[in-house]
C-alpha cells in the first residue's frame, strides 16, 4: 500500500496530493533503471529530487473532507544533501528532518504553514532562522551548524523548544518574546554572560561549555527544573538561591572550590541531583557529607545515590542532637576515667534502693538558676550544698572564684578531662563549663546533698552517668521581661542575648517532646515567686512539709496534753530519690526499719536525720538475731533452756537486789555494733525489757512441761525450740524489710496487745502488769 501511495506521492502536484481523489488515481507503474540511475546521479551532485521524497516519507494523514491523503512526516538523514529546494512544493510537511548533511539554505520551509518539528542539526547553514516564520513551528534544532548571532524571534510565538548547541553564540538576544520558550539549549557556544532570559518560562536550560564565570540573569526564572552548567568557569552558586523549583544541577567540572557554596542552594527543598564532578571542592576533606549535610534533600550527589546513613553520618558529624553529643563526651569521659586508678566515693556508692541525692537546675542563660540554687543552699544548709562547676570563660562583674565557678583556661581543663576529673562537660557559647567528681564529693562527705546548676546540653549528658537527681526546670515565660533583663545586666552582648532568647523554644521542645525528661517545670519570670515554687517543690521532695503537718498535729492533739505522754517522733526526709516520671512515694510515719535497704545512708549529717536512735528493745533483738545466725553458721544451736539460764545468771544479781533496776543500754544510732555488743543476753528474759525480775525456775520448768506436752512430737535434737515458740515467724530472715519480731515472754507473764505500727520507736515507761510480768515493746 505504502509503495503504491509513494508512486501516488511522486506523480502528484508538489502539495503532495494528486487534483482527484486517490482512490479514483490509477496505479503509477515502477520508474524504470534509467529513472533510478538519474535520481543516484542528482543525490551525487547534492540536489534533492521528488522520487527520493517519495521514498522517504511517512506518517500517512487526511485531509477533513476524508477523501484526499498525504505523507506529513519526511527524514532525511546524511545523505549529503545540499540543495532542498524541492521541498518547497510540500506544503503539508508537518515533521521534517535533515540532520547530517550539507544544507546552508532552509528557505523552502517558508511555504510550510503546517511545519511543527524541524531538525536541521549538522549542516553548514550560517542564517539564523532564514525561512518565513511557519505559524505552528514548536520544536526547532539548529546545533552543529554555523549560527553567529542570534536575531528576534518575537514572530515564532508557538516556539517551545530550541537546540542551537555547538555554534558560534556570543551572547543569547531574541527570545524575549517567545513566551512558550521551555527548553532552550544553548551548549558549546562561546557565551561570557547570561541574558536576555528575562521572565521566560523556561523549565530546561543547558549552558553547557561555555565560557560563563558566575552565574547572573536566572533570577527571574521561576519555572527552571533542570539546569547544566557544566563545564564553564563558574566559582560561586550565588545567583541560584530564588529558583524554588529548580530539581537538577549539573555543575560538573566549573572551578568551585568552597564547601560553603552549597549554603546558596540551601533552601532549594525541591532540589534532588547536583553534580560537582571535577571541581576543586571535591579535594576537601569529608566533602560528601559536608553537601549532603548542608543538602538534606538531596537523592542523587555526583551521579551516586545518596544513602539514608550518609544523611544520619552527616547530621551527626555536623550538627549532632544534643542526646548524641552527650554521649560522646559521657565515653570521653569514661574512658579517661577508666584509665585512672579507680577508688570508691561516697557519693557513688553501689546501692541499686538509695542512689546519691542531687538536685539540677537548668534553664537558659540569664535565668536565674545559679542564684536561686545559692539561696536554696543556704536556706536548706541541713540538707544541700552547692557543687561549684569549672568553666573556661572569664568572670562576670560580682562573680567569685570557687563560689561561682571555678575559673581555668583551657589548656587547665581539658588536662584535667585527660586526667578524668570530670563527670559532666558541654560547650556553649564557645566556652567549656564542666562539673568535676570532686565537687560532688566534696558534698558527700559532708553529708549532704550536692545541688548544681547547668545548661541543657549538661542535663542531656549528666544523664548518662550513674548518678539520678532531681530535674527541675526554670524558664521564662515572657519574652520581653527576660530580654529586658538580660540587657539591664549589661554581661551580654546583643548576639549573646539573641541567642539566649531563642534557646527558650529549645527548652520547652524538649520538655513537650521528651516526656518525664524534668521532673518538674518552674516559671522564673519572678525570681521571688520562682523561688518560693522552688522552695515548696523541694520541701515536698524532702517530705518536710508532711514533717511539719504531723508535728503540729501532735501539739494540738488534747491527748498529748492530757497524759503529758512524749509527742510521737515524726519521720526525716530521705534523700532525694527517682520514681517513675518524678511522683514521690508515700510515706507513712512510721519508725524507720533499721534493716530496710532504702533507707540507708551513707552520710553522717544525713544518717542522723534519716535514722532516728533506736530503743533498747530494738538493739537487743537486733544483737539476739545476729547471735543466733553466728550459731547456725557454726552448726551451733542452744535450746531454749540454755539461753534462759545465761540470761537469769547475769540477770538475777542486780535484779535481786533492786527489782525496779532498768538495764543499761546503749541507745546510739552512731555504733549500732557497739551497741549490740553490750547486749551479751541474745534471749528476751532481761535483755529486751526495762524492767528487769528474778526468774522462778519453778514456773519456767512448769511451763517447758505445759508446752513441750501440747506438741504433738518432741523437738529433734538441735533444734531452737525459742523458734518454735516464735514459728509464725520462723519464715522471716534477718534483714527483711519487716519490723524485728522479738522473743516471746515465758508462760505466767502477761503482755498486752502489741503496739500498732505507728507507735513511737522509743519505750515509753509503763506500769508493771499484775502478776509479776512486764510490757513487751517492740522495736
Amino acid at each position: 500500500m505504502k509503495e503504491t501511495m509513494s508512486q501516488q506521492f511522486s506523480s502528484a502536484s508538489p502539495s503532495c496530493c494528486p487534483p482527484e481523489s486517490h482512490s479514483d488515481a490509477p496505479i503509477a507503474e515502477a520508474p524504470a533503471c534509467d529513472e533510478l540511475e538519474e535520481n543516484r546521479e542528482m543525490e551525487k551532485d547534492g540536489a534533492l529530487t521528488a522520487e527520493v521524497v517519495s521514498s522517504c516519507v511517512s506518517n500517512l494523514g487526511c485531509f477533513s473532507t476524508g477523501l484526499q491523503h498525504f505523507y506529513n512526516h519526511l527524514s532525511l538523514p546524511s545523505r549529503d544533501l545540499r540543495d532542498i529546494s524541492v521541498l518547497a512544493n510540500y506544503v503539508h510537511l508537518q515533521k521534517l528532518e535533515l540532520p547530517r548533511n550539507k544544507i546552508k539554505d532552509l528557505s523552502c520551509v517558508s511555504h510550510m504553514p503546517y511545519l511543527v518539528i524541524l531538525d536541521a542539526s549538522h549542516n553548514e547553514i550560517s542564517s539564523f532562522f532564514g525561512f518565513q516564520p511557519p505559524k505552528n513551528l514548536k520544536e526547532v534544532n539548529l546545533s552543529h551548524n554555523r549560527l553567529t548571532k542570534m536575531e528576534d524571534l518575537s514572530a515564532y510565538s508557538c516556539l517551545s523548544n530550541l537546540d542551537l548547541g555547538y555554534n558560534r553564540l556570543s551572547e543569547i538576544t531574541g527570545l524575549e518574546k517567545c513566551c512558550k520558550l521551555t527548553h532552550l539549549s544553548v551548549a558549546y557556544n562561546k557565551i561570557s554572560r547570561i541574558s536576555g532570559l528575562e521572565c521566560l518560562p523556561l523549565t530546561h536550560i543547558c549552558l553547557r561549555g561555555n565560557q560563563l564565570e558566575r552565574i547572573e540573569g536566572l533570577e527571574n526564572l521561576n519555572s527552571l527544573q533542570v539546569l547544566d552548567l557544566s563545564l564553564n568557569r563558574i566559582t560561586s552558586l550565588s545567583g541560584l538561591g530564588n529558583l524554588h523549583l529548580l530539581g537538577s544541577i549539573n555543575l560538573e567540572k566549573n572551578l568551585i572550590s568552597e564547601i560553603q557554596e552549597c549554603k546558596h542552594i540551601h533552601d532549594l527543598f525541591l532540589l534532588r541531583e547536583l553534580n560537582l564532578l571535577g571541581n576543586p571542592v571535591q579535594d576537601q576533606p569529608d566533602y560528601r557529607l559536608a553537601v549532603v549535610f548542608l543538602l538534606q534533600h538531596l537523592t542523587v550527589l555526583d551521579q551516586e545515590k545518596v544513602k539514608v546513613e550518609e544523611k544520619v553520618s552527616s547530621v551527626n558529624k555536623y550538627d549532632p542532637p544534643l542526646d548524641v553529643v552527650a554521649a560522646r563526651d559521657h565515653m570521653t569521659l569514661l574512658v579517661y576515667q577508666l584509665m585512672q586508678p579507680q577508688s570508691l566515693y561516697d557519693s557513688t556508692m553501689p546501692s541499686a534502693d538509695s542512689p546519691y541525692p542531687m538536685l539540677v537546675l537548668t534553664g537558659p542563660q540569664g535565668c536565674g538558676k545559679r542564684e536561686l540554687a545559692h539561696r536554696l543552699c543556704q536556706e536548706l544548709s541541713e540538707y544541700f550544698s552547692h557543687g561549684t562547676s569549672h568553666t573556661t570563660r572569664g568572670p562576670y562583674f560580682q562573680e567569685e572564684d570557687g563560689m561561682d565557678y571555678h575559673f581555668v583556661s583551657e589548656e587547665d581543663f581539658q588536662n584535667m578531662i585527660h586526667m578524668g576529673k570530670f563527670i559532666q562537660t558541654t560547650q556553649y557559647g564557645g566556652h567549656s563549663y564542666g562539673l568535676r567528681r570532686d565537687a560532688i564529693e566534696d558534698v558527700a562527705r559532708e553529708g549532704l546533698a550536692c545541688c548544681v546548676h547547668m545548661e541543657l546540653e549538661g542535663v542531656f549528658c549528666l544523664k548518662n552517668s550513674c548518678f539520678e537527681p532531681r530535674y527541675i526546670l526554670l524558664i521564662p515565660t515572657e519574652v520581653e521581661k527576660y530580654t529586658a533583663h538580660l540587657k539591664s545586666r549589661g554581661l551580654y552582648t546583643q548576639a549573646q542575648i539573641d541567642m539566649a532568647v531563642s534557646r527558650i523554644e529549645l527548652y520547652a521542645n524538649t520538655n513537650r517532646q521528651r516526656l518525664g525528661f524534668f521532673d518538674n517545670v518552674i516559671p522564673c519570670d519572678d525570681w521571688e515567686e520562682a523561688y518560693e515554687t522552688l522552695r515548696q517543690v523541694v520541701k515536698e521532695y524532702l517530705l518536710l512539709e508532711e514533717q511539719e503537718e504531723g508535728e503540729n498535729n501532735n501539739r494540738g492533739s488534747p491527748d498529748n496534753a492530757s497524759t503529758g505522754q512524749e509527742a510521737e517522733e515524726k519521720l526525716p526526709p530521705p534523700p532525694l530519690s527517682r520514681s517513675g516520671s518524678g511522683a514521690l512515694a508515700s510515706h507513712s510515719a512510721t519508725a524507720l526499719d533499721p534493716s530496710d535497704p532504702s533507707y540507708r545512708n551513707y552520710f553522717t549529717q544525713i544518717q542522723a536525720e534519716l535514722s532516728p536512735q533506736k530503743s533498747p528493745s530494738e538493739l537487743a533483738s537486733i544483737g539476739r538475731r545476729e547471735q543466733l545466725v553466728r550459731e547456725a553458721i557454726v552448726a551451733k544451736s542452744p535450746g531454749v533452756y540454755s539461753q534462759l539460764l545465761k540470761s537469769s545468771a547475769q540477770a538475777a544479781p542486780s535484779s535481786l537486789q533492786n527489782p525496779d533496776t532498768h538495764l543499761n543500754v546503749s541507745s546510739s544510732s552512731s555504733d549500732e555494733s557497739r551497741a549490740s555488743s553490750a547486749l551479751t543476753v541474745p534471749s528476751s528474759a532481761g535483755g529486751l525489757n526495762d524492767v528487769v525480775e528474778p526468774l522462778d525456775m519453778s514456773v519456767l520448768g512448769h511451763n517447758l512441761e505445759t508446752f513441750t506436752g501440747q506438741t504433738a512430737e518432741a523437738p529433734c535434737p538441735g533444734t531452737d525450740l525459742l523458734d518454735v515458740v516464735v514459728s509464725p515467724s520462723s519464715d522471716r530472715r534477718p534483714g527483711s524489710n519487716v519490723k524485728p519480731i522479738l522473743p516471746p515472754i515465758p508462760t505466767g507473764r502477761k503482755t498486752p496487745a502489741s503496739p500498732s505500727p505507728a507507735a513511737s520507736p522509743r519505750p515509753s515507761p509503763q506500769p508493771a502488769v499484775p502478776g509479776g510480768g512486764d510490757v513487751d515493746r517492740e522495736g
